[in-house]
């Protein structure tokens, strides 16, 4: 399409794939990661609704987070395994544009989440007689839509000014998915002096940085109360609930900080690919194994669900058998 000896771009290539021959074993390898994040987060997931002994905030919180890991990563892992085994690398510039604001919406509300889970366990830890009266169905509800609201809201007025800019040629994504910096680089203008970009930046460090600090607090306060408890086995509980989240945390937010607070440094391309690879799947990959591995209670309800699911499914094959 071209437009005054200018062509215009509607859709990008990706170059970060190797070719057909050799993206197999990353295809199957990726495919499997990918089906273990649904399955795992989904029985995490479910775990949580179906045992009512999990109907506390911790927990509530556990199960949105795995739901959000689900999508977070479909906005993604999808495209990759077509890239892997298609001649065509190809994405449209509005599919482009979805994968961003997805991604990083979905992302940002992890990010609010996991800050929210760090307050939860430290008004647990430092305020138990408290705590029930404080984080009330209402309230976790309310933090948990605020969260979603914060996440889907702020990327909104950047992917809504990327769409505005000219894109002419060239047209390779040098990255395995669409991200901001890539695409912008694509544009036919120089970005790098445009106000808004700064803004965007500045408010995506503040963002990071007190989500880093907020949480960081917290656990100096939680690390400090339970170091004061006598018993060893209550010392032993209590970091056993905190070490999973900080565990998730850190994977999460030491990689996201690598990519997004890097300001004026360049990586390398094998760099870029492996950080984008540690918090699009491999971060979404260890929450289920963390969760339900460190976890006694959700490791039990995943236990006790599926036992139930065996025996019914044998008891319907039995009345089928019956009824021939």
């Amino acid at each position: 399409m071209t437009n005054k000896n200018q062509t215009i771009v509607i859709e990008f290539v990706f170059t970060g794939f190797p070719h057909l021959r050799e993206g197999g074993l990353l295809f199957f390898l990726l495919l499997l990661i990918y089906l273990f994040i649904i399955v795992g987060n989904l029985m995490v997931f479910f775990a949580v609704k179906l045992d009512s002994r999990l109907h506390s905030p911790m927990y509530f919180f556990i199960s949105v987070l795995s739901f959000l890991e689900i999508w977070y990563t479909t906005t993604t892992i999808p495209k990759m395994l077509t890239n892997l085994v298609s001649e065509q690398k190809t994405i449209s510039l509005a599919g482009c544009l979805l994968q961003m604001y997805f991604f990083h919406s979905l992302g940002i509300t992890e990010v609010c989440l996991l800050t929210t889970m760090a307050m939860d366990r430290y008004l647990a830890i430092c305020n138990p007689l408290r705590y029930a009266t404080i984080m009330t169905p209402q309230l976790y509800t309310q933090l948990t839509l605020g969260c979603c609201f914060c996440g889907f809201f702020t990327p909104l007025p950047e992917i809504a000014w990327i769409a505005t800019l000219p894109f002419c040629g060239p047209n390779q994504i040098q990255n395995i998915f669409c991200d901001f910096d890539p695409i912008l680089n694509l544009a036919c203008m120089d970005t790098g002096t445009i106000i808004l970009i700064k803004i965007v930046d500045i408010v995506h460090a503040v963002e990071i940085i007190t989500a880093v600090m907020l949480v960081a607090l917290a656990y100096v306060q939680i690390i400090a109360v339970i170091l004061r408890i006598r018993s060893a086995q209550g010392r032993r509980k209590a970091f056993s609930t905190c070490a999973s989240h900080l565990a998730i945390f850190l994977i999460f937010f030491g990689s996201v900080a690598l990519m997004y607070l890097r300001f004026s440094a360049k990586y390398s391309f094998f760099w870029d690919t492996a950080i984008s690879l540690m918090f699009a799947v491999l971060s979404p990959f260890f929450n289920p194994i963390i969760y339900s591995l460190r976890n006694k209670e959700i490791k039990e309800a995943i236990k006790k669900h599926m036992c139930q699911s065996t025996v019914f499914t044998h008891h319907i094959k039995q009345d089928k058998k019956n009824t021939s």
